[in-house]
């Protein structure tokens, strides 16, 4: 009773808040189109926010922003790329904030995605990235293509049992990420039996409560400062307390397992992290390096896992394109004997083709949010932005815009094909941002997606379902279809 009282009061405060800004005319005032009740239409209603903007966006074809409140801080969706590219990198230092507020005792607070502080972040990220270039990435390889094949053996063993495809891709995103960062366990038979994966599911689950704590992170950010909330739960607790157990204990064995536990050791070993320009300092704690893990594992369970599962919902509506994908995989596979390497995996072009694609249809973000930081001007229009104003960038929107993209709604991959790919509008294509706050996970989360499904399309092919979704699941910045389902079937029968 008091979780339903908790949440009858917050869309009360969201009403009353919208109704004091409405009367406000922040955007009015500035001859800025001005579109109210939106957290209200999303918090009452049954579609993803993202959806509710790429609405907005269309209502206004003739506009290149719509002003809008998100909680109570006024919000503009641009939509000419030239400010998106301002945004997103020409201008970084004006936006270079999420605008998401997380309390200083919560240990992710420390996390590259979500430092607020502009030269701890940049110290962090600069340190960070590296872990993701092409050479760790190859030698990380053996951790994910394992995970692929025990993917498959995990499929079989539960072949009648699989009543949603969603929680099997889930599982391979899970265990995969968790191998990743802890190494793989000898004693382990199965990689999606992991212990970890319980606790996983569990810290990413979509509860009323943790939907509420992340909304008021977004709209009411000094809120959820002031009442001291955590953007996780326990779990978040257990997790970063494996992740320093694994730390103390690698440093003692001395085994090499090329995870991110043994980069974290070297960014340690390397002692003290400086910044030689600015002469910002960091100490690179066992406290600092789990937060890094921690989201890592966070971040690329839950979008990869929904990235994975839209591709294969669009595979099974189009029989034609799964048909041309399995015959790739089949020739790569047959080549090298079916010992895969990263090499193997680079040869998959067609599959590169459709995961781009699904990636268009369904962007893992479905838009990214920026605060300004110090007021400034955007190029495209001459729009002065004040400080603490919030961007939206509608990434979803944009992706499925026919002025970028011909039959937007229509699953193509050959919009990605060597000799149309140059075609696309620079800052049209954004699954995982651009700039200086791109995703730097990038690279791994493909590769996750190409050898799982490279390992299960050699051996399944999907039952031909059609794929219309009416709308997707409520959620802040994602698309999600949890519920949409595909039949994985052997292949050959």
């Amino acid at each position: 009773m008091l979780f339903i009282i908790l949440i009858l009061s917050t869309i009360v405060l969201y009403a009353v808040l919208e109704l004091v800004i409405k009367n406000r005319n922040y955007w009015l005032k500035r001859n800025i189109p001005e579109v109210n009740g939106v957290t209200w239409n999303f918090v009452s209603g049954k579609r993803s926010l993202p959806e509710v903007v790429k609405e907005i966006y269309y209502a206004h074809p003739n506009e290149e922003y719509i002003g809008f409140y998100l909680g109570i801080q006024p919000a503009l969706i641009i939509k000419n790329l030239e400010n998106v590219q301002a945004v997103l990198s020409g201008d970084f230092q004006s936006f270079h904030s999420r605008g998401m507020i997380v309390n200083q005792s919560d240990a992710v607070s420390d996390s590259v995605p979500l430092i607020d502080e502009y030269e701890k972040w940049r110290l962090i990220r600069h340190k960070i990235t590296p872990v993701f270039t092409m050479k760790k990435l190859k030698n990380m390889f053996y951790i994910v293509e394992h995970c692929a094949r025990d993917f498959v053996k995990f499929i079989e063993n539960n072949e009648g049992n699989l009543n949603k495809s969603f929680d099997a891709v889930y599982t391979y995103t899970t265990a995969s990420i968790v191998a990743s960062v802890f190494g793989i366990n000898a004693d382990n038979e199965n990689t999606m039996y992991s212990p970890f994966i319980k606790v996983a599911w569990k810290t990413l689950e979509a509860t009323h409560w943790s939907k509420l704590k992340f909304g008021l992170s977004v709209t009411c950010p000094k809120l959820f400062e002031t009442l001291q909330l955590k953007m996780f739960g326990t779990e978040q607790d257990f997790f970063l307390n494996a992740i320093k157990k694994a730390l103390h204990d690698r440093r003692r064995s001395n085994n090499k397992r090329h995870d991110f536990i043994d980069t974290c050791i070297e960014l340690q070993n390397e002692g003290l992290m400086q910044n030689p320009t600015s002469g910002y300092k960091l100490e690179p704690t066992d406290d600092l390096m789990a937060a890094q893990a921690f989201f890592f594992f966070i971040a690329g369970t839950d979008t990869s896992g929904h990235s994975m599962h839209f591709t294969l919902l669009e595979l099974a509506a189009n029989s034609v394109i799964l048909k041309r994908l399995h015959e790739e995989i089949d020739n790569v596979f047959e080549r090298c004997n079916e010992k895969i390497t990263v090499n193997e995996i680079e040869e998959l072009k067609y599959l590169d083709m459709v995961i781009n694609e699904a990636f268009r249809k369904y962007p893992n973000i479905g838009f990214f949010q920026r605060k300004c930081t110090r007021r400034t001007t955007l190029p495209a229009g001459k729009i002065t932005i004040d400080k603490d104003v919030l961007v939206i960038i509608p990434t979803y929107a944009i992706h499925r815009d026919e002025k970028y993209y011909s039959n937007p709604d229509v699953f193509d991959p050959e919009r990605f094909s060597a000799e149309n790919i140059s075609k696309i509008q620079k800052h049209s294509f954004l699954p995982f941002g651009e700039g200086n706050r791109i995703c730097i996970g990038a690279r791994f989360a493909r590769l996750q997606m190409k050898v799982g499904l490279a390992w299960l399309l050699k051996r399944y092919t999907l039952k031909e379902r059609e794929y219309k979704p009416d709308h997707f699941e409520p959620s802040f910045f994602s698309l999600r279809d949890t519920n949409a389902s595909v039949h994985i079937i052997p292949r050959g029968k």
